[in-house]
């Protein structure tokens, strides 16, 4: 026989359930023991990443419980309207007891597809669903076909529907003990207001930094709830910097960037912004630049950062044979901040890359200084180039683009959803070339490969690791078509006088213990470019978005900038400085100092640990923090107004 209060319990959890309004509470029920069975088993997953404490296990469970409990005020809004305008005469009827069953049924099902969801991406992100998640929700056909590819979906959605009938089944006693409750209609009008004020109040007085209260990223996470966090990413991915960040006055922040530039500037001529004059002596090299951005190359891929296991040969002997950039770090964590980085050169702004935003046409970017010098400018992808908004943003700033629409299917020896193989984009990146050299136009060609992504598959017989195996195996066959271009470019007759430029999009993880883990942004580049480049290392702090400049400088091009970027060969050792993000948080490196700032006008200095990612909090330097505030606001403040535009010459 039970105990008293187990049957006071079970007394009033009958009482509520039998309730005109008993589905409702059975849905927050569902919610909370299905969102608590996914925490734990995230919990277990990652295991060895959290900070195991009491204290954070009860973060872990009782935050993690209030955000669920949120989540659930939004979920109920629906049945809780249908109970409260559904007459009484029709409620105890077998159709409205079908339509109850059929809506538990698509609760269920969608709850535990959820959880099965935030597993797979906590496997990919360790994070609950972000600003990624709601980014996918764009390219449904992409993102579909990668999930079909990369696990046994028609399985996965069988059993998911067995196992929902099953819940269903389990469920049949309370659903129906509901439909006996008969309610006058002013009473359920009292009770579904109530019921209805809930989101109301969840959505003004609830924040979504609540979770953060732990130092261990990875417990303020898991106090999360993936439903939540997807809603919250939605409604807030364009963030105002103004707004939601700490600011300086616009003419300080303008001097501040402007002491920090001047540096790359002439001594003449007006300063206004970020526009200076960049005069270089002698005579412009008019070299061709070939720059490949290779999806997800963490420099931990490498054997020239100490990988042993042996999987970028091509890679590790071009970083010999050139310069490499052991110290270079990426503005973010997705292939559209790198491509804003390598073609904008300016910082990255808080939510959606300028990629991807409205008005973002005709800006400063390097494709337009390489077209005023008389290069033809490219863009080639090995996917299509809608993905990400690609084909609108590069051919209305400066670049001509060509994508996998461009191969005849005889052309392509493999492809996936993500696009060609790698090899067969460098096919067509080498007819390309080839076309406008025999034009007589030197050319600038950004290369974008796709092979380097989940469900990492690529045609059999090229390296000794089997397709669809893992990310190692992507890595090394992205490496061997690397290596298999340059082979091929080595016969033609622009070779000679053409600079390679390797570089990474962004890394493989971002995931680490702390907001921002630099040890998760550090990626590789190398400059190629045989009897003209001797072999080396460019072992100075080095930001993505100063790779732009840096090649431009190698040429010895005087030119107008705007870029946010500076050409790193000519830097003094003070002006070294780095730019991490994601799509929130944004960081500033410099002195191995790092300054990250956040909405609700936060600020956050740590001394970072540069090998494992972790981070340890010191007092704010006030000179740091305003360097770092002047370089997000003022480019924030530069698009926002339209004064990031390229002005050709008349």
């Amino acid at each position: 026989m039970d105990p008293p209060l187990i049957m006071s319990i079970k007394e009033k959890t009958n009482k509520l359930l039998q309730h005109r309004f008993g589905p409702v509470f059975l849905v927050t029920a569902l919610l909370c023991s299905i969102s608590f069975l996914t925490r734990i088993a995230l919990l277990i997953y990652s295991a060895s990443a959290v900070d195991w404490s009491i204290l954070n296990l009860l973060k872990i469970l009782f935050i993690g419980l209030f955000y669920d409990l949120v989540a659930a005020s939004f979920t109920i809004i629906p049945i809780v309207i249908y109970l409260w305008i559904l007459p009484s005469k029709w409620y105890s009827g077998k159709f409205n007891r079908s339509l109850l069953f059929i809506y538990f049924f698509f609760v269920v099902f969608t709850l535990i597809f959820n959880a099965i969801s935030e597993w797979f991406f906590w496997e990919e992100f360790s994070v609950r669903y972000n600003f990624i998640a709601v980014d996918y929700l764009v390219y449904t056909t992409e993102v579909i076909g990668n999930i079909r590819q990369s696990y046994p979906i028609n399985s996965i959605m069988v059993g998911l529907v067995v196992v929902t009938l099953l819940v269903v089944y389990g469920l049949r006693k309370p659903i129906t003990a509901s439909t006996y409750h008969k309610t006058g209609f002013a009473k359920r009008s009292a009770t579904a207001l109530v019921l209805l004020c809930l989101p109301v109040l969840t959505y003004f007085g609830v924040s979504h930094k609540l979770k953060y209260l732990s130092k261990n990223q990875y417990v303020n996470e898991l106090s999360g709830n993936g439903m939540y966090d997807f809603g919250f990413a939605f409604w807030n991915n364009q963030l105002d910097f103004n707004t939601f960040y700490k600011t300086l006055p616009l003419k300080k922040a303008e001097s501040i960037l402007r002491n920090l530039l001047q540096q790359d500037s002439t001594a003449t001529g007006e300063f206004k912004n970020t526009s200076r004059a960049i005069s270089s002596t002698g005579t412009e090299n008019k070299m061709n630049v070939v720059l490949i951005s290779v999806e997800s190359l963490s420099a931990e891929f490498l054997g020239a950062f100490g990988n042993t296991q042996h999987i970028t040969p091509q890679l590790d002997s071009l970083a010999k044979e050139g310069l490499l950039f052991s110290n270079l770090y990426a503005s973010g964590t997705r292939t559209v901040r790198g491509l804003e980085a390598l073609s904008l050169c300016i910082p990255p702004t808080p939510g959606q890359s300028i990629v991807k935003r409205p008005d973002n046409k005709n800006l400063f970017t390097l494709g337009n200084i390489f077209r005023s010098k008389g290069y033809n400018s490219r863009f080639i992808y090995g996917g299509y180039g809608y993905f990400d908004n690609m084909n609108d943003f590069f051919s209305n700033n400066g670049y001509q683009v060509t994508d996998r629409s461009a191969l005849q299917d005889s052309e392509i020896h493999y492809s996936n959803i993500w696009g060609v193989a790698d090899e067969d984009l460098f096919t067509l990146s080498l007819r390309e070339l080839d076309h406008d050299y025999q034009n007589k136009k030197p050319f600038f060609a950004h290369i974008m490969t796709v092979s380097n992504h989940r469900p990492y598959t690529y045609p059999e017989g090229r390296i000794d690791i089997p397709s669809h195996t893992g990310r190692e195996g992507a890595v090394k066959y992205t490496d061997y078509a690397i290596g298999k271009f340059i082979r091929e470019a080595k016969q033609k007759p622009w070779f000679s006088n053409t600079l390679f430029v390797i570089v990474a999009d962004h890394c493989a993880s971002s995931a680490g213990k702390v907001e921002l883990p630099v040890d998760k942004y550090h990626i590789p580049m190398i400059f190629y470019s045989p009897g003209h480049i001797a072999p080396g290392k460019f072992e100075k702090l080095t930001a993505q978005i100063d790779i732009g400049p840096t090649i431009l400088g190698y040429l010895n091009f005087s030119y107008t900038s705007k870029f946010f970027g500076q050409d790193v060969f000519k830097m003094k050792d003070s002006d070294e400085r780095a730019f991490i993000s994601t799509y929130q948080s944004l960081g500033y490196i410099k002195n191995k100092t790092l300054v990250i700032l956040n909405p609700q006008k936060k600020v956050a200095t740590y001394r970072p640990d540069f090998t494992n990612g972790g981070a340890v909090a010191i007092p704010a330097n006030p000179r740091l923090t305003d360097e770092a505030i002047s370089n997000y606001q003022m480019a924030s403040y530069l698009y926002q107004n339209g004064l990031y535009g390229f002005e050709a010459k008349k």
